[in-house]
């Protein structure tokens, strides 16, 4: 999240050792991303192989009433935490993965309203309604002892006005999800996961769309080979073929996007591991 800067002249900067424990603790956040991914990509192939399902579910997200349930609600809410600790090169990516964080683990804890038809295990439809009431307020208790540490942080020293801004956006969007939760329990249950997942998506497409401009700012290639451009290009490509497949009335059109977008997210943190690699940060 982003915390308030210290000043420049204050005290020496961090040594060679500390920086080397910095770099790492980046590098470790993004190649624990793509391994999350990859384990999940096992577990629905391996439902699909090993299990009872003779088909694969419409979607990613109707896996959580699968025998993939608790590695899906793990790799979620593990994913949320990488994207919220991980510092991006600039304030505006650094918000949009601190508020992709926060939708992440809403996705995992909270599921689509349809169990579907393949691999269904016993049980998994049961106390649903139950298990997402004790499971969300718990993360709003989470969300709220953060944003009164951050808060508490900023008191000491004034953040950047780009940091209090997306303080005040992950403020209002964990007032504004309280408040639905609180009051209206049902629409929360029917469209929370469908909100939260199309946002994540949304906040990391923008990420991907920051990063290919940094890349090209800085002159390390031009746009026909700005690796994250052709990323950033094939996930509106991909979000424009599902739209066609969704048209046509192709059942699997959901899991298609989110299969696809999904792989990218991984070629991302792969790319930008790589990129960063001695240096954690653009």
């Amino acid at each position: 999240m982003n915390e308030p800067r210290p000043p420049q002249s204050a005290g020496p900067g961090l040594s060679d050792r500390e920086q080397d424990f910095a770099i790492k603790t980046w590098r470790y956040l993004r190649l624990a991303m793509v391994a999350l991914v990859a384990g999940l990509a096992v577990s629905v192939v391996g439902e699909r192989l090993l299990g009872d399902g003779d088909c694969f579910q419409e979607s990613i997200s109707a896996y959580y009433y699968t025998s993939v349930h608790a590695y899906f609600i793990g790799a979620l809410v593990a994913i949320g935490v990488c994207l919220f600790c991980l510092k991006g090169s600039t304030d505006a990516e650094d918000v949009l993965l601190n508020l992709a964080g926060m939708f992440a683990p809403v996705v995992a804890l909270v599921p689509t309203p349809g169990a579907g038809e393949c691999g269904v295990v016993p049980g998994t439809t049961q106390h649903i309604r139950d298990n997402v009431i004790n499971n969300i307020t718990a993360l709003l208790v989470v969300g709220l002892i953060g944003l009164v540490i951050l808060a508490a942080l900023s008191s000491r020293t004034l953040p950047s006005r780009a940091a209090r801004r997306g303080y005040a956006v992950a403020a209002a969007v964990w007032l504004g999800g309280g408040l639905v939760f609180i009051f209206a329990k049902d629409c929360f249950l029917d469209m929370a996961h469908y909100v939260a997942a199309v946002l994540m998506f949304v906040c990391i497409v923008i990420v991907v769309c920051i990063n290919a401009l940094g890349y090209r700012d800085e002159g390390l290639a031009p746009s026909v080979r700005n690796r994250y451009g052709v990323i950033a290009g094939a996930m509106g490509i991909s979000v424009a073929v599902s739209l066609v497949l969704w048209a046509v009335c192709w059942k699997y059109w959901v899991l298609g996007i989110e299969a696809a977008l999904i792989f990218l997210f991984a070629a991302f943190w792969s790319i930008q591991t790589k990129e960063l690699w001695g240096k954690g940060l653009r």
